[in-house]
């Protein structure tokens, strides 16, 4: 018959550091979650990520006016 291999405190200390990670996680979590409850949004029509962005074509933001024009008169 097999014999259990006994728990090493190596493995044990590893189990714990790891339980206790969650146990942090799970309150940070839970602080965010209380804080994201607790603030009130901003008052304001537009998600300020979106603001100031047209629907359609966005120009091109890293070339030059030139060369922008220079394609358009080649097509």
């Amino acid at each position: 018959m097999a014999t259990r291999t006994k728990v090493t405190s190596q493995k044990r200390n590893r189990e714990r550091a790891r339980q206790e990670a969650q146990k942090e996680k799970a309150r940070r979590r839970a602080v965010a979650k209380e804080q994201k409850a607790n603030t009130p949004r901003r008052s304001g029509d537009e998600d300020p990520d979106l603001a100031g962005i047209v629907p359609g074509p966005q120009p091109h933001p890293w070339a030059d006016e030139d060369e922008f024009k220079d394609d358009e008169e080649e097509a």
